[in-house]
């Protein structure tokens, strides 16, 4: 009997150094295997065997001698970049190449550049498919993001994220409580994230690629890996300095403008003394609240690897100056990726573990501010007049001061006293954890370990000066009044703690045949618990009258007890994948999940999630010319179910809960339905991919019909009932239907000259159907005179979110409104879903030079400008309130009404110029460093739009009971213009 011996190794890319998967080590007689996820293999050979021969698609093939070795370390060069660029998949990593299902990538060089706050700014316009809308341009402000449309009628519509292999939860830290002029979303829950350490990110797209994520994947799921180790890598550092300003304002009245208006529609514009609105200053609001915002920004990482580890340290400091005065964000990250493998890679242990610490300071700007507005509402339509103190030094009050020394009345408030006289902050320490034991049981089989901790502890702390000016309004909280926070004060204390606890155990196996063909399979159990626990304390009347108190304990009235809604749920998964290949030529994955959640009933706990995907390799068959116009020519079918839980944790429960502090009301919150169950995303299409001209031209074109069902849904209760709401499932579908294109060129290639062009777009349509017999309303509008008043509606036949209003043709020769219909006859017309969206992308370098810019657009859509709607008309200067110069220039008569119409229904379609880099590498020799650059970077440069307010991507959280809404404009926090001065250096 033949005497074997053992070879082991590593395979890596010769240009960057990463690890290459699924590379065929052959040697002669047919032994062969294939490298793991880690690039390694073990392979036992004939004694007699001298060599191996070391294949790859797309790489040029090596015979490697063995000379006695038993360890190898093999770096191939690539022939064909895009095409073996290895994307990370659920559980996995798998070249483009070999892909079945509709998965993106996007590395470090593809990233948008400058300051970068949270994750999902990084890939903002960079993926077909891909809808990232933030909310507003506040520093850590949460962001939509729509994969291939908008999938539930409820919040939790987002994707999945996946860091380092732990699925977190979206949930953010709590927003601000309403005190009398709205309340504050939640932040971004990737605002922990420091996106210098992140080496790539892919996006599953598709449910074939997604169903490994079960219901958690219903909305696709994006995957962020974060840096590891590299050999040689030593130390890189980066700083940036940059500097902020608005890149747009509201063209309102100055003083001489704002009197002349006030007289021409017959109103006071003498001196206040004598009833009139001229107060004698002249306050340019805008400017007393915005700034030119100086952030900074620093980086240091260090990190090596040999044979059997590899590890990486990185700090990261953020100090980002919001340009509303009194907002910003500081970060600390500190990050540390360790790998070590013993016993020839039989056994190998990975640890990613992180922390930051988040500092938030807010401005008072709320979602949803009555007619006095928060801040921005406040300083767009204040009296230009009004100074900003009186004679006495005080914030100016149009309605003066007590014989106590508070503000009388709740007249306009005062932008000024409004950033110095409320305090807001919160801290945030999340500590993000995940230890993989992998062991090698034999040939090919090897089994994963997995546990996960991701713990986030915050406290929000806000506190109201009892001298702040126009908060007059009692405050609820659960059916008990408590005084307004002007004359009194107030403290609010919201604390939160999320943890999520992750274990998760795999089984691999990799075949590699002789003919070329392989098989992968992947069996799994996961399970994970969701704990949130939640403290909210209030404080009122200062022990100090009069003075910015900043303690809880100083106040003299407390709530009897705090208020929070703690929660939890646990998920627990069966799933497997298989994915074989028949002579690199016909490839099939089929994918399973089942999930069982605690959210649900004992009637429908589990749901089954099945995919399947193949991909046909045209370009491998022997009618295909070799050599010819086609590197590569590839066909995708897949299919695929997944589900949605998002929910709240006892919805299919019987939820009682005391609303009155004194204990004497007890009533139920919401009836139980043990037949609540998943909500169903299903999803099929079709994909081609190609390389043309040797490789300089890649891309890829995808159809998708992404349809959701059994809509989970509030709904009321006919009362009298001991409930007035329920969860359930809506017997309706939503149908999101399109096309992706992406594109890669690389259009020059010269010795000291190169130009590279990257290009997505995406169409999409969006339709309800099966939803006959029921209108559900969303989409509030806020301002004078709207009380209950919204803007959308989801119908039978519309797409999401659709807007329905009165239609509005112009002002007649009287100056009122013009209603063709009548005021009261709403007509469904416009969406906030863009139609197109679409991505440019330019590279060019010349020698060290460097330049780069990336433009977007979107088109087909509309925003309801709440702002517009709320402040901006005529009727506003009679009462002493400022206008735009628009407004002012109408004939508009004063004594019309701003009804919710098509008035202030408004285009959205944009083409921006997001990002323009310029960078010069420093040429090096003998020097201490290894790579030492220097760049300069514009976002938001300019926009091309002819929406009248600040900016057409903007979604101001304006839900309505639990259903979400989209494209509704109200006082947003304004986009900045931001130029960035930065270092990268390596040692």
């Amino acid at each position: 009997m033949a005497q074997n011996k053992v070879i082991t190794g590593k395979v890596t890319d010769k240009k960057d150094g990463s690890t290459l998967i699924g590379v065929s080590i052959g040697a002669t007689g047919g032994v062969g295997t294939l490298t793991s996820a880690d690039g390694t293999f073990r392979l036992s050979i004939p004694a007699s065997t001298t060599s191996l021969n070391i294949t790859y698609i797309g790489y040029k093939a090596q015979v490697v001698n063995l000379e006695g070795k038993t360890f190898l370390a093999v770096s191939l060069e690539s022939t064909n970049t895009a095409l073996n660029e290895v994307v990370v998949i659920g559980y996995g990593t798998q070249r483009i190449k070999d892909a079945t299902g509709s998965v993106a990538s996007l590395s470090p060089k593809d990233f948008n550049k400058g300051i970068i706050t949270t994750p999902d700014q990084l890939l903002q316009g960079r993926i077909s498919g891909v809808q990232v809308t933030p909310s507003s341009g506040e520093p850590g402000a949460a962001a939509t993001i729509n994969i291939r449309g908008a999938g539930s009628i409820r919040s939790g519509d987002g994707p999945l994220y996946v860091v380092d292999g732990i699925p977190l939860d979206n949930g953010g830290t709590s927003g601000g409580y309403g005190v009398g002029a709205g309340s504050s979303s939640a932040r971004n829950p990737l605002a922990f994230l420091n996106p210098a350490d992140i080496e790539n990110i892919s996006v599953l797209k598709d449910a074939s690629s997604a169903a490994i994520y079960g219901s958690r994947g219903a909305n696709g799921v994006i995957l962020i890996t974060t840096r590891k180790g590299r050999k040689g890598q030593g130390v890189q550092f980066s700083a940036n300095t940059s500097l902020a300003t608005t890149a747009k304002r509201y063209d309102i009245l100055n003083r001489s403008q704002f009197l002349e208006a006030v007289a021409a529609v017959g109103a006071n514009a003498g001196p206040a003394s004598s009833g009139g609105v001229d107060y004698g200053g002249n306050t340019d609001w805008q400017k007393e609240i915005f700034r030119t915002a100086i952030s900074q920004n620093y980086n240091v990482g260090f990190g090596g690897a040999n044979n059997t580890s590899n590890y990486r340290a990185s700090i990261g400091y953020d100090d980002q100056k919001g340009i509303v005065k009194n907002s910003g964000l500081k970060r600390l990250n500190a990050r540390i990726n360790a790998s070590k493998s013993f016993f020839s890679e039989r056994l190998k242990f990975d640890l990613q573990s992180a922390y930051s610490n988040v500092k938030n300071q807010f401005a008072p700007v709320t979602n949803n501010a009555g007619f006095n507005g928060s801040l921005i509402g406040a300083a767009i339509q204040l009296n230009p007049t009004a100074p900003v103190f009186d004679d006495q030094g005080r914030y100016f009050n149009l309605n003066g001061y007590n014989s106590d020394g508070f503000p009388n009345g709740n007249g306009f408030r005062n932008p000024v006293s409004l950033l110095n006289q409320i305090d807001d902050r919160d801290n945030i320490n999340r500590y993000l954890n995940n230890l993989t034991m992998t062991v090698r049981l034999f040939e090919g089989l090897s089994y994963k370990g997995n546990f996960g901790a991701d713990i986030s502890r915050g406290v929000r702390k806000t506190y109201y000066d009892p001298k702040v000016v126009g908060y007059t309004d009692a405050i609820g909280i659960r059916q008990v009044n408590f005084p307004s926070p002007t004359g009194n004060g107030t403290a609010i204390n919201q604390y939160n703690e999320l943890t999520n606890y992750t274990t998760e155990h795999t089984l691999n196996y990799d075949k590699k045949w002789s003919n070329n063909s392989s098989l992968t399979a992947l069996l799994g159990y996961s399970y994970q618990t969701f704990k949130n626990f939640n403290r909210n304390e209030f404080g009122f009347k200062t022990a100090q009258p009069g003075v910015l108190v900043k303690n809880y304990n100083d106040f003299q009235q407390h709530l009897p007890y705090p208020v929070g809604d703690s929660s939890s749920y646990r998920l627990q998964s069966y799933f497997a994948r298989v994915n074989y290949s028949y002579k690199d030529r016909y490839i099939v994955t089929g994918t399973i999940r089942r999930d069982g959640s605690t959210r649900f009933g004992n009637n429908n706990k589990y749901g089954n999630f099945p995919a399947v995907a193949v991909k046909w390799r045209i370009s491998s068959e022997s009618f295909m010319p070799k050599g010819g116009f086609f590197e590569d020519l590839s066909l995708r079918l897949n299919y695929g179910k997944t589900g949605n839980q998002e929910i709240p944790s006892y919805a299919s429960l019987d939820v009682v809960r005391q609303l009155n502090f004194d204990g004497t009301a007890v009533t139920s919150d919401y009836q139980g339905n043990p037949d609540l169950k998943w909500q169903a995303n299903t999803t099929y299409g079709a994909g081609l991919d190609f390389s043309l001209i040797k490789g300089r031209l890649n891309g890829s074109f995808d159809y998708f019909n992404k349809s959701i069902t059994d809509l989970l849904f509030y709904q009321d209760i006919a009362q009298p009932s001991l409930s007035s709401r329920v969860y359930l499932n809506l017997p309706a579908k939503v149908e999101n239907k399109g096309v992706e294109l992406g594109l890669n060129f690389a259009a020059i290639q010269g010795p000291k000259f190169t130009w590279d062009i990257s290009y997505n777009m995406t169409i999409i349509k969006s339709s309800v159907s099966n939803f006959v017999g029921r209108n559900i309303v969303t989409g509030n509008v806020d301002g004078q005179g709207l009380s209950g008043a919204y803007a959308q509606i989801i119908a039978n036949g519309y797409p999401l979110f659709s807007f329905n209003v009165p239609n509005y043709s112009g002002l007649d020769a009287n100056g009122f409104g013009i209603y063709p219909q009548g005021i009261d006859a709403l007509t469904i017309q416009g969406s906030p879903n863009p139609k197109f969206t679409a991505g440019l992308t330019n590279n060019f370098n010349y020698g060290n030079f460097s330049l780069s810019f990336f433009l977007n657009a979107a088109t087909g859509f509309q925003i309801y400008n709440n702002t517009a709607n709320a402040f901006f008309y005529k009727g506003n200067l009679v009462s002493g309130r400022n206008v735009t110069k628009a407004v002012a220039a109408t004939n508009e008569n004063a004594l019309n009404s701003g009804e919710v119409s098509t008035r202030f229904l408004e285009k959205g379609d944009f083409l921006r110029l997001s990002n323009a880099t310029v960078g010069y590498t420093f040429p090096l020799q003998k020097s201490v460093f290894k790579s030492f650059r220097l760049s300069l970077t514009g976002q938001n440069l300019f926009l091309i739009t002819s929406y009248s307010g600040l900016d057409p991507e903007v979604n101001t959280d304006k839900q309505r009971n639990d259903v979400a809404s989209r494209g509704i404009d109200y006082t947003s926090y304004p986009k900045a213009r931001i130029f960035t001065l930065g270092l990268n250096a390596s040692f």
